[in-house]
This record gives structure tokens, sequence and C-alpha cells, in this order.
């Protein structure tokens, strides 16, 4: 699956997801610093799946209407860098059929999907 990691994203996250077969862009080795309205621009240009902590991205996918393939939002705070990159590994090898079309949610113990997309 096509991703595209956020500038937020936590480097050992990135690099468990690629270790594990994922085609994974990642914002600071593209551009850093550009736009949310940017990121989701080549998300949908390239038809990946946007990995983000950013909460802004839920206001622009609900509230604002924008199309994206689907976004899956990082809520980890607190938790290593190894134990965030394991958690996010394992939440997508187990939904990954479930993540497009879809705004995901992973937080300490849980996933919450919510389809969104048509």
């Amino acid at each position: 699956m096509n991703f595209l990691a956020d500038e937020n994203i936590d480097r050992p996250i990135v690099e468990r997801l690629r270790l594990d077969n994922h085609h994974v862009d990642y914002v600071v080795e593209m551009g850093p610093g550009i736009s949310d309205d940017k990121v989701l621009e080549i998300a949908n240009r390239t038809g990946s799946i946007l990995l983000t902590t950013d909460k802004d991205f839920g206001e622009m996918v609900f509230l604002q209407q924008r199309v994206t393939k689907g976004v899956v939002l990082v809520r980890l705070a607190g938790i290593s860098t190894k134990d965030k990159a394991a958690i996010v590994a394992e939440a997508l090898k187990d939904h990954i059929d479930e993540l497009s079309q879809a705004f995901t949610v992973i937080v300490p113990g849980t996933i919450r999907i919510r389809r969104r997309f048509i």
C-alpha cells in the first residue's frame, strides 16, 4: 500500500513501514514545511493514504469536505518512537483493507476507523 507520511510522523515509523514493504513517501525527504493543502494534494496525486499527527486534517476532511484516499491520524503521545512504530505497523497490518476511503485514528490500545469517503 502507498502512504504519504507527513513531516510530523517519526522517522522510525516510516522506516518500519518501509521494512514491512509499504511504499512510504516522507514529506521530510520531499520538502519540509509545505502546507497542509499541498500535503493533501500530493497524497491525492499519488493515490496515497496520509499518515499524520495533525488533527487539522480531520477538519479538512469532515468540515471542508476535502477529498482524499484516506487518512491515518496517529495519536500516541508519551510513547517511545520504537513502540509507536510497532503499534502503527501492527494496526496497519491488521486493518490494511479498511484504510482506503476512511479516516482512521490510532490511539494507545485501540484503532478507530470511520468510513467517510464514497
